[in-house]
């Protein structure tokens, strides 16, 4: 897609929308925008970005956009979006940030990222061992730094790694990493994306373009992504921390292992993994599947391995008090992520969770909470839902609260010495927060002055 002198639309004005407009700019295009916010507040944050000749839309005069060449779509938002509608229905293309920046033209290794959970942590701990590798690297995506801001100083000797969203995934059309790690897929964003399917089909899209010389690193555990097997043109290296795999990543003797071609090496010791959790020693097998891609020395992999401590909100241990321990793991933003950090819990949970109503089900939750759970604090859009759930499973010490401090304050009051109080709330936070990094702020916040 040429992307000089052309008539383009840029949906959202936050990082993605801002950085999309400075780049399109710099093309001689002409450059509508529209956003939620009103027509002043959009006009002001243009002028506090030194951005003028740009007109806005709003959904009265959508009809101006019949005329565009395409669309550019921010990550947040919703693929059923009226002005997305109107536009599709039009037959006008609409891309994601991830995609502008392969029209404009991307240097050096592409490293993808995707999943329902374990993300950023893969993300995060592959940028530490490639960094350490004396490599170049930039780290952007879905995780506070829009590919954007960063695709001009990417030279091509440098690598950079993408955490990448479903939605940022599914308008995408000549995206293709030389490396991607699928770490897992179960149900989420069930209410944007329509199904499990769809969503699903968006993740696939980051191996789609793939060639046979590219890499695709798979979790053999996951039954969606084992179907893939034999179903792909690039070369996949499996994981597992269930099974002794004949060519891949796994576990034996407390050891990661890689076998290829019949050769065996240890990678690293269990022990060396510093953050807690199966589902992390699963993040640190797939992110192993990056580095034996990129052909990336064991030492210096196992060293990066015990340095790394982990990303903020992710089972994160913020202080004990009065011998119970309190850890924030707010992006835990759907139930398989909450389930991962109850397991990784080794004393009795009381469970603060709650938020924005995704469409989810929340059965294999309160089921799993039945053995591992003192109390659960509900707030939020879906407290009511939860709360019938665990009820069903037999779980009668459960609290219904306003807000986070109320929730704080529940949980020091009916946690014992040795209990760990979670936050993890198995859903979005768009009910309450802007994101779950200030709620999970919000809750450090909180805990820390409960400390004092």
């Amino acid at each position: 897609m040429l992307i000089k002198g052309k008539k383009i639309l840029v949906m959202g004005i936050g990082i993605t929308g801002i950085s999309a407009i400075k780049m399109l700019m710099e093309h001689n295009n002409e450059l509508m925008v529209y956003d939620e916010k009103s027509k002043e507040e959009i006009i002001e944050l243009l002028h506090q970005n030194e951005i003028d000749q740009v007109a806005v839309v709003d959904d009265e005069s959508k009809y101006l956009i019949q005329e565009v060449d395409f669309v550019v779509k921010s990550p947040g938002i919703p693929p059923d979006h009226h002005i997305i509608e109107f536009a599709e229905d039009k037959d006008i293309p609409v891309i994601s940030d991830i995609e502008l920046a392969f029209n404009v033209g991307i240097q050096g290794t592409v490293i993808g990222i995707t999943g329902t959970n374990g993300k950023t942590t893969s993300t995060m701990l592959a940028g530490e061992i490639l960094k350490k590798a004396g490599i170049q690297t930039h780290l952007a995506g879905n995780m506070g730094t829009g590919i954007l801001q960063v695709v001009e100083k990417v030279k091509q000797e440098d690598y950079i790694v993408l955490e990448l969203s479903s939605f940022q995934l599914e308008h995408t059309y000549l995206f293709r990493p030389q490396v991607a790690l699928i770490t897992n897929i179960t149900e989420d964003h069930l209410d944007w994306h329509g199904s499990f399917e769809n969503y699903m089909a968006s993740k696939f899209k980051i191996f789609s373009n793939q060639s046979a010389d590219n890499h695709l690193i798979l979790n053999w555990d996951d039954k969606h992504l084992r179907g893939l097997k034999d179903k792909v043109r690039p070369e996949i290296i499996w994981f597992s921390t269930q099974e002794e795999l004949e060519e891949g990543i796994y576990l034996k003797d407390d050891s990661i292992i890689y076998r290829m071609d019949g050769a065996e090496e240890t990678i690293l010791e269990l022990a060396d993994i510093k953050i807690p959790g199966l589902h992390n020693i699963e993040n640190v097998c797939g992110v192993v599947g990056i580095m034996k891609a990129l052909k990336i020395d064991n030492g210096i992999i196992r060293e990066s391995v015990r340095c790394f401590k982990g990303v903020e909100h992710r089972i994160e241990f913020i202080q004990e008090k009065n011998g119970i321990s309190y850890y924030n793991d707010s992006k835990g933003t759907n139930v398989q992520s909450t389930l991962k950090a109850i397991q990784a819990m080794v004393s009795p949970v009381v469970l603060i969770a709650g938020g924005y109503d995704k469409g989810a089900d929340y059965g294999d939750l309160t089921e799993a909470l039945v053995l591992k759970c003192r109390a659960l604090i509900l707030m939020g859009e879906t407290a009511e839902k939860i709360r019938k759930s665990a009820e069903e499973n037999g779980i009668s010490e459960i609290y219904k609260v306003k807000n986070m401090e109320e929730a704080v304050r529940t949980a020091a009051t009916t946690g014992m010495a040795g209990d760990a109080v979670l936050l993890s709330p198995a859903c979005a936070s768009w009910d309450m927060y802007r994101n779950f990094e200030e709620r999970g702020k919000h809750f450090k916040r909180i805990v820390m002055e409960l400390t004092e």
